[in-house]
């Protein structure tokens, strides 16, 4: 049960040492190396490197996680949490990956069957919704 990408061809790459703050939205494969203050969405896979930092949430096809994320990531193809990773945030994703040594504080969708996840997905993005617009936080 591999989490290769079929698609290797990277279109957007943060290198190590740079800092971008504000949502990023991108088509097509991401490596982020460096620091990341802001939502990230693309359309293909996401590899967060070791010295990657990001506060931020992630929407992305697949995710490969081997820096600090400070948000929710969600992968509806796969997430896979290498050892050298935390995250502190939600996860939501069809197959996960968590190897040993990895820092994981939040709550996990992780459900197979795609249309069960979907609808939970969808539940969980409401809840997100409608705690952000309530007065008491």
């Amino acid at each position: 049960m591999g989490l290769l990408f079929d698609d290797i061809s990277i279109s957007t790459i943060i290198g190590a040492g740079s800092s971008l703050k504000g949502d990023l939205s991108v088509s097509g494969a991401v490596m982020i190396d460096g620091d990341l203050d802001g939502d990230l969405q693309t359309t293909g896979n996401i590899i967060i490197g070791e010295a990657a930092r990001i506060r931020g949430n992630i929407s992305a096809k697949s995710a490969v996680v081997n820096g600090i994320v400070l948000g929710d990531i969600s992968a509806p193809e796969s997430i896979k949490l290498n050892a050298s990773s935390a995250v502190i945030g939600n996860i939501a994703t069809r197959k996960l990956q968590i190897a040993n040594g990895v820092v994981f504080h939040g709550h996990c969708i992780a459900l197979f069957d795609e249309s069960s996840f979907e609808a939970e997905r969808q539940r969980q993005n409401e809840i997100r919704e409608i705690k952000s617009k309530s007065i008491i936080k």
